[in-house]
């Protein structure tokens, strides 16, 4: 079993954040996403985890491979041509073995052991409100009869969520060579639901399952909502601080500085960072990042960001110096 995750999407909608640091490593309740996704997989079988990563490919091998013991091999996806397309990179190190693929902009919260279980293929799905905007799974029970990208009139509110486990690999790499040949594209690119849906057309039987949790990291609103779900499960307490007041819940990396600070709730504080006569609530906060004299809500500070005077909502990419004294 191989695990399959796709890390090149280029995080537009993050930006400036995503102008230094590659999406998946933008922190979210005391870690990277792609920590949260990784965390999961630890203890499962899995012999091999495949990351198809883009610009800044660099910086998440180094994170992966010094926090994580898997075997890890890093495909590059040159040009952006869809999920679909970076998926195919991954055929010479996957074959034919079975193999899950992993979302990387987005944290699940499901029971892998239990999906790995599974004899036929599964594609994990949520019921949302507006179903348009997703690849929309329709089905006879858990038997998925069609699959299609973003449909303008949908016939059901099951949505993709992004997990999906594929019984011999072989066949969807054969399905994308199909998209390839016939030019199929949906909103320009190859998408993977198109070549799932070829499999189900040539008689591939695939299941539906339902994933509780699903947090999506795709836009600083919904990153800021994430970190609140993921602070509000997280069984962390930070230690008591001398002239520090803690509203949880919060993360609070040990080695980060307060000093006269009400901080909470759900705020993250990454390592390094120094934080003074402050008030912050609902805000997550980079490494080495500097803030005094601040009362700030609602607000993103990349790495080693320094912010001075009396703000309250900041959305500040990394190295970014505001002094508003």
């Amino acid at each position: 079993m191989k695990a399959i995750i796709p890390v090149a999407g280029a995080g537009t909608r993050l930006r400036p954040h995503t102008h230094s640091t590659p999406k998946v490593l933008i922190p979210v309740a005391g870690k990277p996403i792609i920590g949260h996704i990784l965390n999961q997989l630890q203890g499962l079988p899995i012999d091999e985890v495949i990351l198809v990563v883009g610009h800044m490919g660099d910086k998440i091998r180094e994170y992966v491979e010094g926090n994580f013991p898997f075997k890890t091999t890093f495909v590059t996806q040159e040009k952006a041509r869809g999920l679909a397309d970076a998926i195919y990179l991954t055929k010479q190190t996957v074959g034919n073995d079975d193999a899950i693929i992993i979302l990387g902009d987005t944290i699940f919260k499901t029971s892998f052991k239990e999906l790995l279980s599974k004899p036929n293929s599964q594609i994990g799905v949520k019921p949302v409100v507006d179903p348009r905007r997703f690849g929309v799974v329709e089905q006879e029970g858990k038997k998925i009869t069609r699959l299609v990208e973003k449909p303008e009139n949908p016939k059901t509110n099951l949505a993709i969520v992004g997990i999906y486990l594929i019984r011999k690999m072989s066949r969807l790499y054969a399905a994308i060579d199909q998209l390839y040949q016939k030019k199929i594209k949906t909103k320009g690119e190859y998408q993977l639901t198109d070549a799932l849906q070829l499999m189900l057309e040539q008689g591939e039987t695939m299941e539906s399952f339902t994933v509780e949790g699903w947090y999506d990291c795709g836009k600083p609103e919904t990153l800021l909502s994430t970190n609140r779900q993921l602070l509000e499960m997280s069984s962390l307490h930070p230690t008591p601080r001398p002239g520090v007041v803690i509203n949880p819940p919060v993360y609070v990396d040990p080695g980060a500085k307060l000093e006269h600070c009400i901080i909470g709730p759900y705020v993250s504080i990454a390592a390094g960072s120094s934080i003074k006569n402050s008030i912050i609530s609902n805000t997550i906060i980079g490494s080495n990042v500097q803030v005094e004299s601040m009362m700030l809500q609602n607000s993103l500070l990349g790495d080693n960001a320094t912010i001075r005077g009396k703000q309250r909502r900041l959305n500040v990419g990394d190295g970014s110096e505001i002094d508003l004294t």
